[in-house]
């Protein structure tokens, strides 16, 4: 199966008069998805949408949106999906490095996209392209295998972010591969309050339930009153581990509400064992952790059936080839702490008009470097112990400390910045930037000035101003002496 879109059609076709997507207001057959994204795909080809051009889409969650993705692929175009938090500088940087040929936004940001595309990239609105749609369905384009389906931008520890390639391969075996072992089929309901601008949301998700013909039930973004409303009707819920906890918050979350669910799964971000437990005893199911990552799609999972260990992220997916290794590439024994290292179907194909990056982060025999630090053990277990770039997780969603530090090291107020993530209840983990100050410094007015220049889940939650910065005997800030000083603030 080389085209991504192929494998759609497979489901339209096989459940074609199945329902595929619940709202609130509408659901929507394969057959219509397909109806609506073959009509859609007619209308970006006369809007001057090519073979592996790039879409850029920046929308609110909509089953449009949806259509959108689908449209693309058939198209054979490049799917650009962007998180509505990113500032003007921030979309600038992506609209002159991917190049896209069209923008699909919010009504409010047309003129922003204008702005900063110029008379090269076609500006217009979900609204728009669905206004009196073509009565004619273009066909498929045929793709192969290794043609880049969708880019999706990652934070870079320089602060410069990166566009990861992802081909058809990737995203049609790493899908058929998650409903095969989490054991979809078209009786499944999955309750779907995830963003779907990144991989976690669209990718994992989505793919999962309209490759088995299952039901998703569409909720615009997580409410915990909204998922326990939906919940007695559904079969499956996937989410952050922020969903988990505030689920548990809820009184109403009870082994009945959950009493035909028969999966929850939890990533983007490590999941606390207190949480596992704790949920566990509220409604009986044991979350079901996994492991991915922008540029691999899923890599590990606890199993369905079998021991589900928390703190653990579980063995290696079929197909996926994973290995603990040393800084120069080779292997540890079971048990020693190193680089998660990996190599499979689903590794992506390296980042966009980056190759000499792209080199940089892949092993003389193609294991791509993670960056994230772990140990298997006597099990066949894989257990991430840290990164080792400093990357944040807060909420799901990636922030590495080198681009937020750039933005505090050009004000004049601040003699040097280091930017940690520390234990929030809430969020997982909570961006925190601490400085050293260049005389006095308002430290509210340095967090309201950085919300112009970065999307809002990058902005610290917290300033803290201090005299002096913990270092080595090389005078290399110690950010571990901090992450442990600050490690109880949000307590």
């Amino acid at each position: 199966m080389a085209s991504l879109y192929n494998r759609f059609a497979r489901s339209f076709a096989e459940h074609s008069d199945r329902t595929a997507i619940e709202t609130a207001t509408r659901n929507w057959t394969y057959a219509q998805l397909e109806s609506a994204a073959g009509r859609l795909a007619s209308r970006l080809q006369a809007r001057g949408v090519r073979v592996g051009e790039r879409v850029l889409v920046q929308t609110d969650k909509s089953v449009e949106t949806l259509v959108l993705y689908l449209a693309t692929l058939r198209c054979g175009a490049i799917y650009l999906p962007l998180n509505n938090d990113y500032t003007e500088s921030e979309l600038a940087y992506f609209v002159g490095d991917a190049t896209p040929v069209i923008a699909v936004c919010r009504d409010t940001s047309r003129e922003l996209f204008a702005r900063i595309g110029g008379s090269d990239l076609a500006v217009t609105t979900l609204q728009d392209l669905f206004e009196d749609l073509p009565a004619d369905a273009s066909p498929p384009v045929p793709r192969a295998g290794d043609d880049v389906a969708a880019i999706l931008y990652t934070s870079g520890t320089t602060g410069k972010p990166k566009g990861a390639m992802l081909t058809h391969r990737n995203l049609a075996s790493n899908g058929e591969t998650l409903v095969d072992f989490w054991q979809f089929t078209p009786a499944d309901r999955l309750i779907h309050a995830l963003p779907i601008f990144h991989v976690h949301g669209l990718f994992v998700a989505l793919h999962c339930a309209l490759f088995s013909g299952a039901t998703v039930i569409f909720q615009p973004k997580f409410d915990a009153k909204a998922a326990l409303a939906a919940m007695p009707d559904a079969t499956v819920m996937m989410g952050v581990p922020t969903f988990y906890i505030r689920l548990l918050a809820e009184d109403g979350f009870t082994a009945q509400v959950a009493r035909n669910m028969r999966l929850f799964i939890s990533g983007s971000a490590p999941l606390s064992a207190d949480i596992h437990r704790a949920f566990e005893a509220r409604c009986g199911h044991r979350v079901l952790e996994r492991y991915g990552m922008t540029e691999t799609g899923m890599l590990c999972s606890n199993p369905y059936h079998g021991e589900r260990k928390a703190g653990f992220v579980g063995p290696p997916l079929p197909g996926v080839d994973l290995r603990i290794a040393d800084g120069e590439g080779q292997a540890l024994p079971q048990g020693e702490v190193g680089i998660v290292e990996v190599k499979g179907p689903n590794v992506f194909a390296g980042y966009w008009q980056m190759p000499e990056k792209t080199a940089s982060e892949f092993r003389a025999d193609w294991f791509f470097i993670t960056g994230d630090m772990g140990l298997i053990d006597t099990d066949g277990y894989v257990q991430l112990v840290g990164r080792e770039k400093d990357l944040i997780i807060t909420g799901g969603l990636n922030v590495y400390p080198a681009e937020v530090e750039a933005l505090l090291d050009d004000r004049e107020d601040v003699a040097e910045a280091a930017v940690i993530g520390v234990p929030h209840p809430d969020f997982g983990e909570a961006v925190v930037a601490v400085l050293r100050a260049n005389g006095a410094i308002d430290a509210d007015a340095v967090r309201e000035e950085m919300k112009r220049d970065l999307a809002g889940f990058k902005v610290p939650k917290a300033v803290i101003v201090i005299d002096e910065m913990p270092r080595n005997t090389m005078g290399k800030i110690q950010k571990k002496a901090l992450r442990e000083r600050y490690a109880s603030f949000f307590e």
